[in-house]
This record gives C-alpha cells, sequence and structure tokens, in this order.
C-alpha cells in the first residue's frame, strides 16, 4: 500500500526520544531524535532521508514584528495560496526570517525617510564588488535591516512578497526498518552561531532540539527516497566513510546487516573533534565490534593531538588493506560535508587507487568513474 503522506501532505508524527550525543564539554550540541511513525503507512529503507517542516521560533518572528513595527495581526495573502492569514501565522509558519534580497533592499531604499539611510542603502545597492555586496547581505536576516533603517515602513503584503517559503530540511536516516519498522531515527547537530552581532539559529535543528513536544504528534514529516543503497547482495563487503552527522545512514546500515544478518563484511572511518567529547553512537559501534558485525573501525579525533587527523588520513594509513577490500569488491560510501571532506576523501581514493593498483593519474581516474558507473562509489553530500 501507498501511503498518502508526502511533501505536499506531510504526516504529522510524534518525536518519541530526543537526547544529547555529544558531552556538555563538547563545541558541538549534536543530537539524537526518534520520530513515530506509528498510523502513517509510511515505509522506508536504509539510505532514505526523512524531510521534516519546522515552525520558526516564535520569539524571533515576534521580534521581527516588533522591529518592523507590525502588531502581527495584519491580514496578508502568501502568493498562491487562496485563503488571508494573520502576518503572525505567516511568519510563524510558513515564510523564512531570513535569507533577504537585493530586492527587499530596493524597497527599504525606496521607503525610507531618513537621508542617512537612504543614502547607505543606495551605497549598499551600488557596490561593485559582487563578494562584498554577497557578504553584507549573507550577515543579515530581515530584523537587521529592519533595525539598521527604521525609518522605511513597508506595509505586510510588501514584506511577505519577499520573503522565501519556510522549506523543509531533510535528513539522512540513521534506523534500520527491518529493526524499526515504525520509527525513524535522525543524527542532527543543533545549529547555532553568531552574525552581525546577532544570536541565529538553524530553524530545523532547534525547532526538534527545542521547541517540539515529545510523545504529541507536532512533527510535518515524509521520507523522500534515495539512490544511496546496500549492495543487493548481502555477502559484498562496504566501506563507509561518515564523519561528524555524516555517520547517520551508516548507523541505518550496520544496524539492518546486523538485524538481517547479512555476511558482508563491514568497515567505517568515523571522525569529530575530540574523542571524550564527540564520538557519536561509541558504544554501539563497541557493541557491533564485539559481535564481529563492525570488521573494522578506525577514527580521526582531529583536536585530539597537535596535528589535525581526518578519516582522509586514516583512510591513507590503511591504504593497502582499503585497496585489498576493494579488490574484493567492496562497496564505498561516503556522507557528510559536500565543500571539503567528500572532495578530500574523493583526491585520497584517486591517489590510493593509483598508487595501490600502480596506474598513472589518468587511470586511476578512469577506475574510480568505472566504480561509480557499477554503483559501488556512493554518495549523500551536503
Amino acid at each position: 500500500m501507498t501511503a498518502p503522506y508526502d511533501k505536499n501532505n506531510p504526516f504529522l508524527a510524534a518525536l518519541v526520544d530526543r537526547r544529547r550525543l555529544s558531552s556538555p564539554q563538547s563545541q558541538k550540541d549534536t543530537q539524537h531524535f526518534a520520530v513515530s511513525l506509528q498510523g502513517s503507512g509510511l515505509t522506508y529503507e536504509c539510505g532514505d532521508s526523512l524531510g521534516v517542516f519546522p515552525t520558526n521560533n516564535p520569539k524571533e518572528v515576534q521580534a521581527l514584528l516588533s522591529a518592523a513595527g507590525f502588531t502581527g495581526e495584519e491580514s496578508i495573502l502568501i502568493p498562491k495560496d487562496p485563503a488571508p492569514i494573520t502576518l503572525r501565522a505567516a511568519l510563524n509558519q510558513r515564510l523564512a526570517l531570513n535569507g533577504p534580497t537585493y530586492k527587499f533592499v530596493q524597497l527599504l531604499h525606496d521607503r525610507a525617510t531618513n537621508a542617512d539611510e537612504k543614502a547607505l542603502l543606495a551605497a549598499r545597492l551600488a557596490e561593485a564588488d559582487p563578494e562584498k555586496k554577497k557578504a553584507w547581505l549573507e550577515e543579515r536576516a530581515f530584523i537587521d535591516l529592519f533595525v539598521e533603517f527604521p525609518s522605511a515602513r513597508v506595509s505586510a503584503q510588501e514584506l511577505i512578497e519577499v520573503q522565501r517559503r519556510l522549506m523543509p530540511r531533510l535528513y539522512s536516516i540513521a534506523s534500520s526498518p527491518a529493526k524499526y519498522p515504525d520509527e525513524i531515527h535522525l543524527t542532527v547537530a543543533v545549529v547555532r552561531y553568531e552574525t552581525n552581532g546577532r544570536q541565529r539559529e538553524g530553524v530545523c535543528s532547534t525547532f526538534m532540539a527545542d521547541r517540539a513536544p515529545l510523545q504529541q504528534p507536532a512533527l510535518p514529516v515524509f521520507v523522500t527516497s534515495s539512490h544511496f543503497r546496500l549492495p543487493t547482495d548481502d555477502t559484498m563487503p562496504v566501506i563507509m566513510v561518515g564523519p561528524g552527522t555524516g555517520v547517520a545512514p551508516f548507523r541505518s546500515f550496520v544496524m539492518d546487516r546486523a538485524t538481517r544478518g547479512a555476511k558482508g563484511d563491514n568497515w567505517l572511518f568515523f571522525g569529530d573533534q575530540r574523542q571524550e567529547h564527540d564520538f557519536l553512537y561509541a558504544s554501539e559501534w563497541a557493541d557491533y565490534q564485539k559481535q564481529g558485525i563492525l570488521t573494522r573501525l578506525d577514527i580521526a579525533f582531529s583536536r585530539d593531538q597537535a596535528a589535525k587527523v581526518y578519516v582522509q588520513d586514516r583512510m591513507l594509513e590503511q591504504a593497502v588493506e582499503l585497496w585489498r577490500w576493494l579488490q574484493r569488491g567492496a562497496y564505498f560510501y561516503v556522507c557528510g560535508d559536500a565543500k571539503r571532506m567528500a572532495k578530500d576523501v574523493d583526491a585520497m581514493l584517486h591517489r590510493i587507487v593509483a598508487e595501490q593498483g600502480s596506474m598513472t593519474p589518468e587511470a586511476a581516474v578512469a577506475w574510480v568513474k568505472q566504480l561509480k558507473q557499477d554503483g559501488r562509489y556512493q554518495r549523500d553530500v551536503y
């Protein structure tokens, strides 16, 4: 049976567990969430993601309303939506409070009554350096611009027409349907930071960590499928590279193979900042090792020694064995940060293939390309 729930019609799920994985001394707040699918008819597979629709922090909404001079009771019409709603409801549930564009800056310029503010806005609009222009706006949410240019007043309808929709966030699933058919686990770094002298927060991560009630249907969710899949042959070895929250799908993979009794070898490369504070699911990995399910575990904690060590460094240390596994038909998986980690891991894989396989760089590129085409090199990067 196909469940009726999807991105356009999310299931209102209950958050049934919430616990911190990183220690209180960690520089990161990484949390484990369990979401109940009970009564939804939703199913999932290892490698899938869960989409979560957050709501904005009511305090942030009130701060924006106050800065912009609104009560929140103003009636507005969201483009393409038939029924009017209040501005407060729109800001709470439907629209993003950050990410203003230069279209909005132009609107403020047109509305500003203070000459100095108007001149400053004109200067920002005329900035010739695209990087400077982009950086200035990236540091600001809508509230910052209302605070910095208080003479510029816009109507409620004008404001909502330059705001982006509040979009769902996608999280790699960290549980196996073989063990938890009616529950989905997530591994989430709760985002809190500062820009332009103001505290900011990740909308969805803080929604789940701070505002969503436990044991109540309050989380609109949907499952989205992926190309990221375990081998269909359970005897095949798998190599998994997942530092930080990138370990989520690999918890799902190992849990699934353990629950189903799959015979293939499993090798995990995990990394983070400090072993004492950031070793996510450490006791679970230890149990899987004792049971002989997790064949190998290589860890890299970058700040536990003077010289930083990353997962790609551990790969190089184990280059001979890694090549041996690839020769045995191993599938190679990477999950996590696309900008740096995944690039560095990919470069290291090419280097290991070239060195261990006695290939030219060009031949190594062709070999890795074939690995991808065969579905044996898969990436879930963001």
